[in-house]
């Protein structure tokens, strides 16, 4: 439960992080810290959910994809699976929203960096 905790903190972070960067990807604009830190966490367990349930599915499908592109392909999944988080947001009602594919794509990339630095500086243990 504990690590469960961290790496949603470490996901929330990281979603931050991206929407503070990354000009098509917007956070609660109008909202104060309260509203904003409750929808930074709901998404990233949001985000979560869809990693840890579709990205193995579409991973499994596109295994020629991974030979071929040489691993490349994973920028584009995980695009994929921001988009998604982000409509699954928009049907929670929660203010996350991203603007296209390179956007998603630019924002994948910063929380994959994000999220990899700081699980390397808060150790599981």
């Amino acid at each position: 439960m504990k690590s469960f905790a961290i790496k949603t903190l470490i996901n929330a972070a990281a979603i931050w992080v991206a929407a503070w960067i990354v000009t098509g990807i917007t956070l609660s604009g109008q909202a104060g810290w309260g509203q904003q830190t409750f929808t930074v966490i709901a998404v990233a367990l949001i985000f979560g959910v869809v990693n840890w349930l579709i990205k193995p599915v579409v991973k499994l499908f596109s295994l020629p994809l991974f030979v071929l592109t040489l691993g490349l392909i994973t920028f584009v999944i995980n695009a994929l699976m921001l988009l998604l988080t982000s409509w699954a947001s928009d049907k929670l009602d929660l203010d996350f929203h991203v603007d296209g594919f390179w956007a998603a794509l630019f924002g994948a990339l910063i929380i994959s960096l994000v999220s990899w630095g700081l699980s390397l500086a808060l150790d599981n243990d």
